[in-house]
């Protein structure tokens, strides 16, 4: 097989693992709502538990249980807080899903590349292009006009939006093995997880096994759908450039949306279309300026002169 033929490949495997990815984040809302009567503390609980458990074998399958041991204490720490925010990130998610505000979710992950170029800006020192600002500037316009329309600040899309690009930021810096760090995240999170399952059982209140095993074999279940997505995502980080994993990112979202206004027949007031407008125009010309970078050539710097010293 040529390069040429390799290299196709290799993105056509990047796309399929991309679609799989975002595909299967946006049809969670299919998902969660089975494993009801179950609280989303729980929920997330059960989802911590088995990913956890998962990911032990993926590391030994991987032979990647080496790799723990020689982590810096400073890949330790920044994995701990990884941990935090992407299990608020997990628990906000499933609240929303359980409780009629799938739409308001989905919010969260249109609003959520926005959030990290704000955060590539404060954190990082990014500069932003005009058209990144604008973008910025028409999505805080859009979330005016859905807090005025719902006469309250959009809770729900901002806590997904700030707490999953928030541990984006954190992931950016983290030398590690997505393997590895999954891996951790998930063990780090797990002694909570475990210890509110035995209080929760204690008191006579769990779902599990109470609900039998159909009920238990879903919460099992958890494990795998959160852990799967995520590792197709990172191969298909692999082997795609970033602005096709941009432009992928948005099928999550749209399925969401999708999901909570044709079968959850959640509200979509005229105000409320209007700032999912505005966040939309803000994506366009963000994605827009994003594919327009990525085909300007970068010039190449100016060869030294061998003679100089």
């Amino acid at each position: 097989m040529t390069t040429t033929a390799t290299a196709t490949a290799n993105q056509n495997r990047g796309l399929l693992l991309g679609l799989g990815a975002y595909g299967s984040w946006g049809l969670f809302p299919a998902f969660f709502p089975l494993l009801k009567p179950a609280g989303a503390f729980e929920v997330l609980a059960h989802r911590i538990v088995w990913t956890v458990l998962l990911m032990v074998v993926v590391l030994a399958v991987g032979r990647r249980l080496g790799d723990l041991r020689r982590l810096s204490g400073r890949t330790w720490g920044l994995l701990v807080c990884a941990s935090a925010l992407i299990s608020l990130n997990w628990g906000i998610y499933i609240y929303a899903v359980n409780n009629g505000h799938v739409v308001d979710a989905a919010l969260g992950y249109f609003i959520n590349p926005l959030v990290s170029v704000a955060l590539g800006v404060a954190l990082f020192g990014e500069r932003l292009g005009r058209a990144q600002a604008a973008a910025l500037a028409i999505a805080v316009a859009a979330v005016i006009v859905l807090a005025v329309q719902g006469g309250e600040v959009p809770a729900i899309g901002l806590g997904v939006a700030v707490s999953f690009g928030v541990y984006g930021a954190v992931k950016k810096v983290v030398r590690a093995d997505p393997r590895v760090s999954v891996g951790v995240e998930a063990g780090v999170a797990a002694p909570f997880a475990v210890a509110y399952l035995v209080v929760l059982t204690a008191a006579g209140q769990a779902t599990v096994p109470s609900l039998g095993a159909g009920h238990t074999l879903l919460m099992m279940l958890c494990g795998p759908v959160t852990a799967l997505p995520l590792l197709m995502f990172a191969g298909a980080a692999q082997r795609l450039p970033l602005v096709t994993m941009g432009l992928l990112q948005y099928l999550t979202p749209a399925l969401q949306m999708a999901w909570g206004v044709v079968v959850g027949h959640e509200p979509m007031p005229a105000g409320r279309w209007v700032g999912f407008v505005l966040i939309w125009v803000a994506l366009a010309v963000f994605t827009g300026d994003a594919v327009r970078r990525s085909r300007t050539p970068v010039p190449e710097p100016p060869e030294k002169d061998p003679v100089a010293t």
